[in-house]
C-alpha cells in the first residue's frame, strides 16, 4: 500500500507503509508485518502463537467475535470491497464505541477521496487510498464537512447538544 495516509496528532499525513496485505494464501510468507483475513489469521495464531499480524476484516465478518483477541492485535484493517459498500462504516463504529478498539483502524479496498471525512467520523486512523488515485489529492477530502448534524465517533453529542 503506498498510498497511505494516517492521522498523526490529529492532522492526516502521507506515510510509508511497512504492512503487507495478505488477501489470500500465498507462496512462503513474505517478511515483515502482515495484515491478514480472519482466517489466515486464525491459522497463524493457533500454529504459530504469533501476535503480530494486523487483521483484515472483510465486510461479513463479525466484529464482535473479536472481543478476546482486541488487546493483542496492532491494527485492523477494514475492507471496502465497493465504494457503494458500506458495512465498513458499521464495523468501524462497533470497534471503536461498543468494543472500545485504540489501535490503528485502517481503511481498505476501494477508498476514495469523497468517502476520507465520512470514515474518519465512524473512527477511522488510516486510510489506504486505492492505488490508481492522488494520495495527495485524497488529503483534500479529509477536510470534509464543516460541521456534523449528528454524532459520531470523533463528537459523540450531536449538534443541539452542543449549543
Amino acid at each position: 500500500m503506498n498510498n497511505l495516509i494516517k492521522l498523526v496528532d490529529g492532522q492526516a499525513r502521507l506515510v510509508a507503509d511497512d504492512w503487507t496485505l495478505l488477501r489470500e494464501e500465498q507462496g512462503p510468507w513474505p517478511d515483515g508485518p502482515l495484515i491478514l483475513p480472519m482466517t489466515l489469521w486464525r491459522e497463524r495464531l493457533e500454529t504459530n502463537g504469533t501476535r503480530r499480524d494486523g487483521l483484515l476484516v472483510q465486510p461479513d465478518d463479525e466484529v464482535e467475535a473479536l472481543g478476546p483477541w482486541l488487546k493483542e492485535l496492532p491494527l485492523i484493517a477494514v475492507e471496502f470491497p465497493s465504494f457503494r459498500d458500506g458495512r465498513g462504516y458499521s464495523q468501524a463504529y462497533l470497534l471503536r464505541t461498543r468494543l472500545g478498539w485504540r489501535g490503528e483502524l485502517r481503511a481498505v479496498g476501494d477508498v476514495l477521496r469523497d468517502q476520507l471525512s465520512h470514515m474518519r467520523q465512524c473512527g477511522f486512523d488510516a486510510f489506504a487510498v486505492r492505488e490508481d488515485k492522488s494520495a495527495e489529492d485524497a488529503l483534500k477530502g479529509l477536510a470534509g464537512v464543516s460541521v456534523l448534524y449528528g454524532r459520531s465517533v470523533i463528537e459523540p453529542r450531536p449538534l443541539f447538544r452542543r449549543r
